[in-house]
């Protein structure tokens, strides 16, 4: 018998709540996903609840617990990850920030875009370089990352503050949600700089001309100090890669020693290259134990309260990454695949929430339970439940029947 492979499919934020639009269904129980029901009706279905008590639901925390990771170890914060992935080595006194391009509107104090308009990679790398040229130092650099994200380095800098992601405030006053806090004011003068510098610049001039919207502010958040996370394979004696559009993942991969793989056109958006995903997962699997695909589009959905474009994604994850997958898992044997969110990002609320996600589980030593349909119907109606989710993934690699 061929050695297990294990391989999870993370659909970033894609539980939600009902919605009256749909008739009080979710957009899961609304999107045609035949192979994501497919694999709770032959496997089990469940939920998991990955971000523990008293953090917020990020993608950094809820991922890290999904991968089994209890955050209280270690961990510090969500730019240092991202640093991890774009080859910035942090010192122990450096504190890292995530850099976004965002549309502010009405006269610059409101959160229009926290993605600027989903701004390309190349675009983005010219604007950062201008701002870096402007505002950086000696104290404070800044470094290009994918689309709208991006890091800013503050060598010696004090985390004495308190600051507020730019998509849980879109549509809202920027005022009160500014960093705040004993050492908050450099960060806060670097933010408010940028605007001029960003009002004029040819990027913008060409964006507004083409009817899009411009990149004139950048908001930092997510402050951290370098992270000492264990390695995956000292945990759990695997081997395992990573595939994502997006730095904190590839970072988060860089830290638990996962190949971090990068695909061309993976975007983080809707017009991700889901097939070259799929081809990296298959090719990952012939010399790794676990492959962790990631997503973004349906978070990035919710965030901008898009019920097409969520449907949507969640529709493309399940045929162009989920049975293109398990088409070949199921020729090959001996395999277990998982397939959930992170967390939920709602298009009511347009940000993340705790609440529990729904999963599904197929594989070797995987008994059938009751459930026929993937949505968030399972958690009611699931058969395995895990509270907290990091004790979702000694069982997912554990050799011993499952249900």
């Amino acid at each position: 018998m061929p050695e297990m492979k294990y391989v999870i499919l993370l659909g970033d934020g894609m539980s939600d709540w009902p919605i009256p639009e749909l008739g009080g269904r979710t957009p899961l129980m609304a999107a045609h996903t035949p192979n994501l029901d497919r694999m709770v009706r032959d496997g089990i279905g469940g939920w998991t609840l990955n971000t523990p008590d008293g953090y917020y639901p990020g993608s950094d925390v809820a991922n890290l617990g999904v991968l089994g990771y209890d955050i209280t170890q270690g961990y510090t914060g969500r730019s240092p990850l991202e640093a991890a992935a774009m080859g910035v080595t942090l010192g122990d006194q450096d504190l890292a920030f995530r850099c976004n391009l965002v549309t502010l509107g009405d006269h610059l104090s409101l959160m229009d875009d926290f993605a600027a308009g989903h701004i390309s990679t190349s675009e983005a790398a010219g604007i950062i370089a201008l701002i870096n040229s402007e505002l950086g130092s000696e104290e404070f650099r800044f470094y290009p990352g994918v689309g709208y994200r991006h890091l800013l380095v503050w060598q010696g800098g004090s985390d004495r503050m308190t600051t507020t992601p730019p998509h849980d405030i879109s549509g809202q006053l920027i005022a009160n949600h500014l960093p705040s806090g004993p050492d908050a004011a450099p960060i806060r003068a670097l933010m408010e700089k940028s605007q001029p510098i960003l009002s004029t610049h040819d990027t913008n001039r060409r964006r507004l001309a083409e009817g899009k919207k411009p990149a004139n502010a950048i908001w930092l958040w997510g402050q951290g100090r370098k992270p000492k996370l264990s390695l995956f394979s000292d945990l759990r004696g695997k081997t395992g890669g990573m595939i994502s559009a997006v730095d904190l993942m590839r970072g988060i991969a860089v830290h638990i020693g996962f190949e971090p793989f990068q695909v061309p056109g993976a975007t983080g958006w809707i017009d991700t290259n889901y097939e070259g995903k799929v081809a990296a997962c298959l090719e990952g699997l012939t010399r790794h134990d676990l492959m962790f695909v990631h997503v973004e589009a349906p978070d990035e959905a919710g965030h901008e309260g898009r019920l097409d474009l969520k449907i949507r994604a969640l529709e493309d994850f399940d045929k162009r990454l989920v049975g293109p997958i398990l088409s070949s898992l199921e020729q090959q044997g001996n395999f277990r695949i998982l397939a959930l969110p992170d967390h939920p990002t709602p298009i009511a609320s347009r940000t993340h929430n705790s609440d529990p996600v729904p999963f599904a589980l197929l594989g070797s030593g995987v008994r059938p339970d009751a459930n026929l349909t993937y949505d968030e119907n399972l958690l009611h109606t699931g058969s395995l439940f895990f509270n907290p989710g990091t004790d979702l993934m000694p069982v997912l690699l554990n050799a011993e029947t499952v249900g």
